[in-house]
């Protein structure tokens, strides 16, 4: 199986650890998150992965080269002229994924130990377009599900403003947590173009096709962006 791990953010939030190297390569006990991830993906049979690079791409080039892809196949996506965001970095892999009727999205600065096997299953059992990975947490936006765990809409708890795909639906928040599984299907029904976020992609899909949500609440989860977040991180994985 395929993934893209998704790296070519600025890292703002982790300031100023990402003035001088991208937050791929920060280190949560002395292993960095890029090859933490790579390592966790091959655990669950992702041994082909592409990684989009735009921050401080050449040093994410040059580890993957200096460590033999952490013992992947590694290719790279250039994004070094602009950043295409999560569905632009997606859309531009799109021949990567060639051939693959299932494959996996990740984002590089989370840490989980979600049973990822059992996520893909899950996906493959529902014969659905794609499949997210979610939690009971408190986080400033979320997606919003049905008791069926169909997504239905998104929520920014800080500013209220909500975005519905499906209406008339008893809904309640889960936040995602970056790790995502999807099926070939979704090449048909993205209709943007350049720069824009998955969270777009999906929110439209779901108007047509059936998303799901899997919930791993009880997970180990830590989302690494920001500095205090990589001292909790070095709590939990060693």
């Amino acid at each position: 199986m395929k993934a893209l791990l998704l790296a070519a953010g600025l890292g703002t939030r982790l300031r100023p650890l990402t003035d001088h190297q991208p937050k791929a390569l920060v280190q949560v006990n002395n292993h960095t998150l890029l090859e933490r991830n790579l390592i966790y993906l091959r655990k669950f049979g992702v041994n082909d992965v592409i990684i989009n690079v735009h921050h401080f791409a050449s040093m994410i080039e040059g580890a993957v080269g200096q460590n033999i892809g952490y013992g992947s196949n590694v290719t790279i996506s250039d994004e070094r002229n602009e950043v295409l965001e999560t569905g632009g970095g997606l859309k531009k892999a799109v021949s990567f994924f060639a051939g693959q009727e299932t494959f996996v999205v990740m984002n590089v600065d989370i840490l989980t130990n979600l049973d990822l096997g059992k996520m893909i299953a899950a996906h493959q059992n529902m014969g659905c377009i794609a499949t997210l990975a979610v939690m009971q947490r408190a986080s400033s936006r979320q997606f919003l599900f049905n008791g069926q765990m169909q997504l239905c809409g998104w929520i920014n708890n800080n500013t209220k403003e909500e975005r519905i795909s499906r209406g008339g639906q008893q809904v309640q928040p889960f936040a995602f947590s970056g790790i995502q599984v999807l099926s070939r299907k979704i090449w048909d029904e993205i209709r943007f173009e350049g720069k824009f976020s998955l969270v777009d992609v999906y929110l439209d899909v779901a108007r047509r096709e059936d998303i799901y949500g899997y919930d791993h609440t009880g997970d180990q989860f830590i989302d690494v962006g920001k500095p205090e977040s990589i001292r909790a991180a070095e709590d939990v994985f060693m």
